[in-house]
C-alpha cells in the first residue's frame, strides 16, 4: 500500500512539474490604463509579483500550482493580518475605532464591514482615521484598507465585548495574499475574476 502510494505521489509531483515548465514565464497586465503589474512563474513552481497604481506599490511572492488550465497561488503573505490591535477596551456607548499610522494619509483610508447577525454594513472611518458607531451591540468588525485592499481583519468577534479599538498598519499592508483568487490560462494569457484586489472586468496578463 505505501508503495502504491508514493507512487501515485510522485507520479503527480512529475505531472505537476512539467505543467509547470509549460507556465513558466513572465505575465504582464494587459489593457488597464495607467496600472502596471506582472508575474513571473518559475519552472521550479515558485512566483514573484508586482502591482504599480498612482502612488501604490504592491508586491507578492510565494508558490502555485497548476491543475489543468487553473493556476492556484500560495503567497507568503498570511491573509486577514494587516491591522493588529493595539489598544481594547469597553468604554461609554457605542463602538469606535481609531486607526493609528506613522503616516497619516494612510490611516484615512480605512473601511470597516459590519455585521450585526446577518445584517452587514460597510463604514468609514475620517480624516482623523477616526470610526464611531451608535449601534446598541455589534457582532462582528472587519478592518480593510482601501488603497491596498486584500481579506479584511478581524478585529472584533462575538465573543469580544469591548467597544473601544485602537489599531495599527502592519507591514504586510503592500503585500497580496492571493487568497481565493484563482487564475485561468489559456494561449499564453492568465486570466482570473473580478476580485477584492483588482475589482474590474477583463483582468488579462500576457506572457512575453
Amino acid at each position: 500500500m505505501k508503495t502504491l502510494f508514493f507512487f501515485f505521489t510522485s507520479l503527480f509531483i512529475h505531472f505537476n512539474s512539467m505543467a509547470q515548465t509549460k507556465v513558466a514565464g513572465e505575465y504582464r497586465l494587459a489593457g488597464i490604463h495607467d496600472m502596471a503589474a506582472g508575474f513571473t512563474l518559475t519552472e521550479q513552481g515558485t512566483f514573484e509579483f508586482f502591482y504599480v497604481y498612482g502612488a501604490v506599490d504592491r508586491f507578492a511572492q510565494g508558490t502555485y500550482t497548476v491543475d489543468g488550465k487553473t493556476i492556484k497561488l500560495k503567497s507568503s503573505k498570511e491573509a486577514g493580518k494587516d491591522f493588529s490591535i493595539t489598544k481594547q477596551s469597553k468604554i461609554g456607548k457605542g463602538y469606535t475605532i481609531k486607526v493609528v499610522a506613522p503616516n497619516p494619509m494612510l490611516a484615512q483610508y480605512v473601511k470597516a464591514i459590519v455585521f450585526k447577525g446577518q445584517e452587514k454594513s460597510v463604514e468609514f472611518v475620517n480624516k482623523k482615521g477616526e470610526l464611531h458607531l451608535n449601534d446598541g451591540h455589534i457582532d462582528r468588525i472587519y478592518l480593510q484598507h482601501e488603497l491596498f485592499p486584500d481579506i479584511a481583519s478581524k478585529i472584533k468577534s462575538e465573543t469580544n465585548h469591548n467597544n473601544y479599538f485602537e489599531v495599527g498598519l502592519n507591514p504586510s499592508l503592500e503585500k497580496v495574499s492571493f487568497k481565493g483568487v484563482d487564475f485561468t490560462l489559456d494561449n499564453d494569457t492568465l486570466t482570473c475574476l473580478p476580485n477584492y484586489f483588482m475589482p474590474f472586468e477583463n483582468i488579462r496578463f500576457v506572457k512575453h
